[in-house]
């Protein structure tokens, strides 16, 4: 006897809403302070000083429009043109003699060592130190104890400040910055390095590689992203050098160590606030296009 079959019920559909998630209280209680403070603490004066880049404002009293004309002296001239030369020059050769040194470090400081943890201290001290108070101790040293220790061993060029000669002080100010900048560039090389699984290595004795062979086909290829992060972050801290220089040279001899920074701030004081707020105007968009490059080339890796 055949058992009669029996229609289930369709299960009703559900119902679509267009309701949005609730936000909660909390996030706007933290944002909002956040983003009025960072509108009235730099957005809004950053727009401001853009505006008064296009007049002849001096930073008190009347001011005219005078459109492009502050950006056109700005390109001829030569003070300028120097102050951004010395500028990019001396970011370049110091994110180059910072990687470099760090990354040797790094290496260094994760082999099968004794008393690297204490050494990875001391070399992290130089981070904790405020630039201009080590801009001074390196000004004494650099224009007594060298030059003392020069004549003493009969050494002449040793016998000379670094810091008066106009060729010679941007090599100060380079050993300077990069002996502050070191330890954090440092601490990034070492996170990358310690990411490496061990069983590489492992692999790599059991195929008979050397340590030289395991450094460059192994734990340069594994930590490039790194690499590129420290360049591009360095770069951009080097560029916007100010606290060190005027503690060590003040741009000096003359204006051959004067940083673009250095050039704004003192011309802020001299009378030429809208001259330097196109130049800080020029030298915000430098920025910009050098955190695009960073952008362009961390895209699509998982480098951290």
């Amino acid at each position: 006897m055949s058992v009669p079959l029996t229609k289930t019920p369709p299960l009703p559909k559900p119902k679509v809403t267009n309701k949005r998630r609730r936000v909660e209280p909390i996030y706007y209680f933290f944002t909002v302070p956040t983003l009025i403070l960072l509108t009235i603490g730099i957005t809004l004066p950053a727009v401001v000083g853009i505006f008064f880049s296009f007049t002849n404002y001096i930073g008190v009293g009347d001011w005219e429009f005078i459109g492009l004309s502050n950006y056109k002296v700005l390109f001829s001239d030569p003070a300028i043109l120097q102050s951004y030369l010395f500028t990019m020059g001396f970011a370049l050769v110091t994110v180059i003699l910072v990687n470099i040194i760090s990354f040797l470090l790094a290496v260094g400081l994760t082999a099968r060592i004794r008393f690297k943890v204490a050494l990875r201290a001391v070399f992290v001290i130089p981070m904790v130190i405020s630039g201009i108070i080590i801009a001074y101790v390196f000004n004494f040293l650099f224009s007594n104890s060298l030059p003392s220790l020069g004549e003493s061993l009969g050494i002449g060029w040793l016998s000379e400040s670094f810091l008066g000669n106009p060729d010679l002080a941007w090599v100060a100010v380079v050993i300077v910055t990069a002996w502050q900048a070191i330890p954090s560039t440092l601490l990034i090389y070492i996170a990358g390095i310690l990411s490496i699984p061990g069983d590489v290595y492992e692999a790599a004795d059991i195929d008979g590689a050397s340590k030289f062979q395991q450094l460059t086909r192994i734990t340069v290829p594994l930590v490039f992203g790194y690499v590129v992060i420290n360049i591009v972050l360095g770069f951009k801290n080097f560029i916007n050098a100010y606290d060190i220089i005027v503690g060590l040279t003040n741009g000096g001899p003359g204006t051959s160590t004067r940083s673009v920074a250095m050039s704004i701030i003192q011309g802020f004081f001299g009378g030429d606030y809208a001259y330097q707020m196109a130049n800080a105007t020029i030298f915000f968009i430098v920025a910009i296009l050098i955190a695009l490059l960073q952008l362009s080339l961390n895209r699509g890796k998982n480098s951290l």
